[in-house]
């Protein structure tokens, strides 16, 4: 079983940044697949963006391209994602995920993230 902790959310203007963090607890880390999810308020869970294992091959949801950055740090088995230009659409709960072929999908508590304008 693979354990997600995020952390790294707050309050921040628009316009601002954060970079949320992720710690696992697996010592099979870098053979996951890790991405970060949303969920804002009334909405279904969306995807943000993804890194695969080995390669790190990388992938955006079109709202956040440009902006928001994913990379890991498989040595200290964590994934970060460096958010900014924020928007306030930007407003949501934060997820991280683990997912490897064959095996269920982990999910973090999630951290929220809220932009003010």
């Amino acid at each position: 079983q693979v354990q997600l902790v995020e952390s790294g959310g707050g309050l921040v203007q628009a316009g601002g940044s954060l970079r949320l963090s992720c710690a696992a607890s697996k010592n099979t880390f870098s053979t996951y697949n890790m991405g970060w999810f949303r969920q804002a308020p009334g909405k279904e869970r969306e995807f943000v963006a993804s890194i695969s294992w080995g390669v790190g091959f990388t992938r955006y949801e079109d709202s956040v391209k440009g902006r928001f950055t994913i990379s890991r740090d498989n040595a200290k088995n964590m994934v970060f994602l460096q958010m900014n230009s924020l928007k306030r659409e930007d407003t949501a709960v934060y997820y991280c995920n683990a997912d490897r072929s064959g095996y269920q999908p982990y999910w973090g508590q999630g951290t929220q993230v809220t932009v003010s304008s």
